[in-house]
C-alpha cells in the first residue's frame, strides 16, 4: 500500500506512451484504496486522482501531476439464480475478456459477444462498452462503487447509471468521483443467440459451426477482432478512437445522394447512426503515418502508436481527422477514448 514516486505509466497503457505519474500505488482491496486516498489527500494541496484499470481507454498527453491508483481488486462469484438468470458478481480489477470466458465456461449467457475487448471489468460500465448488437446495458444488474470524497460505498442500478452509448454517469455527472470496486452481471441459462451484427454469421460458416453455442460465437468474434484490429501488444492502441457518429435522417438521406458508399444504419425513427470508419477512411487518413503516430491501415477508427509517439502527438492527429470529417461531410467526430 505503499505510494511510489515518478513512475512510467508506460507499461499501464495499451498505446504505450511514457508518461508518468507523480504519485503511484496499487490497489487490491476497498479498505486499501480508502487508505491510500485518506493517508494522500493531507500531504499535497493537488488532490487529482486518477484510477487506472487496464489502461485500454486512455491517452496520456502529458505526465499526471497527482495520484494515480491501479484496481488490483479481483474475484468472480456466482452471487444467486433464478429460474432464468445467473446473477454473477466480478471484481473490478478482473480482465474483462478473462471474465468472459469464465462466463463461456460455466455457460452463463449474455457476453459471448462481447469477447476480446481489451480493459477490465471496471471499466465496462463505465464506457457500457459494446460490440456485435450487445452493450453493457443488457446484462448489467448493479454495480458498487467508492465515493473518494465522502468515504461511502454506494450501489447503482441500471438507471442509477444513465447508460447511453459509451456513456454513463460515470463518464458525466460523477466523472472522478467514484471508485468501481465490483460490477453484477444478470446471465442467461438459456442463451439467446445474437449472429445478425457484422460478419458473424459468415465466420460461423466459415468455421463450419453445426451446432451454434456461445463458444462458437466467442470464437467468431475473437477471429474477426484479430483480423482488423491490431494487438496491443504489437502495436500501442487503445481500440476504437472514435464513437459512432448519430445524424438526423434528413441529413443522412443528403449524404447518401452525395456519396451513395456511406455506411449507416437506422436508430430510432429520427437518427442513422454512421460508421466513423467510412467517413475516415473516405478522408484518406486509413494507413496515414506522421512520424510514429498514425491510423491504422486495416481499421481507420483505430489510431496506433508505431513505437515511440507522444499522446500529444496522436491526440494532435486525431484533430486532424475530426477536422477533414467535418469539413466533408459536415459530421463532428467525438473522441472515444478518455484524454488526460
Amino acid at each position: 500500500m505503499q505510494i511510489q514516486e515518478h513512475v512510467s505509466l508506460r507499461s499501464y497503457n495499451t498505446f504505450g506512451i511514457n508518461a508518468s505519474a507523480r504519485y503511484f500505488a496499487n490497489f487490491s482491496s476497498a479498505s486499501e484504496l480508502q487508505g491510500l486516498i485518506t493517508n494522500y489527500k493531507p500531504q499535497t494541496a493537488n488532490h487529482k486522482i486518477l484510477i487506472l484499470g487496464g489502461g485500454s481507454n486512455i491517452l496520456f498527453t502529458k505526465d499526471f501531476d497527482g495520484l494515480v491508483l491501479k484496481n488490483e481488486l479481483k474475484g468472480i462469484e456466482l452471487v444467486k439464480e433464478d429460474d432464468i438468470f445467473y446473477y454473477v458478481k466480478a471484481s473490478a480489477g478482473e480482465n474483462w475478456h478473462g471474465f468472459v470466458q469464465h462466463c463461456i465456461s460455466n455457460n452463463y449467457a449474455g457476453v459471448e459477444n462481447l469477447s476480446l475487448i481489451p480493459g477490465n471489468v471496471g471499466a465496462s460500465p463505465m464506457q457500457n462498452i459494446g460490440a456485435y448488437g450487445v452493450e453493457i446495458k443488457d446484462v448489467f444488474e448493479e454495480l458498487e462503487a467508492y465515493h473518494i470524497h465522502e468515504n461511502i460505498v454506494q450501489k447503482f442500478s441500471a438507471e442509477d447509471c444513465v447508460f447511453g452509448y459509451r456513456e454513463s454517469v460515470f463518464k458525466r455527472k460523477h466523472k472522478g468521483e467514484f471508485v468501481i470496486l465490483n460490477v453484477t452481471f444478470r446471465l442467461r441459462k438459456q442463451p439467446v443467440f445474437n449472429t445478425s451484427y457484422g460478419a458473424i454469421e459468415q465466420e460461423l460458416e466459415a468455421m463450419k459451426v453445426k451446432e451454434l453455442s456461445i463458444k462458437a460465437i466467442s470464437d467468431a468474434v475473437i477471429n474477426i477482432r484479430r483480423s482488423k484490429l491490431p494487438d496491443p501488444k504489437v502495436i500501442g492502441n487503445a481500440g476504437s478512437f472514435f464513437k459512432n457518429p448519430s445524424i438526423p435522417n434528413i441529413q443522412f438521406a443528403e449524404l447518401k445522394n452525395q456519396f451513395p458508399g456511406i455506411v449507416g444504419y437506422a436508430v430510432g425513427n429520427t437518427e442513422t447512426k454512421v460508421a466513423a470508419g467510412w467517413l475516415i477512411e473516405q478522408c484518406g487518413w486509413k494507413g496515414y503515418r506522421e512520424g510514429d503516430a498514425g491510423c491504422h491501415a486495416k481499421q481507420a477508427l483505430v489510431l496506433v502508436n508505431y513505437g515511440n509517439s507522444k499522446g500529444a502527438e496522436i491526440y494532435n492527429l486525431s484533430a486532424k481527422i475530426i477536422e477533414s470529417v467535418q469539413l466533408k461531410f459536415g459530421i463532428a467526430l467525438e473522441r472515444e477514448v478518455n484524454i488526460i
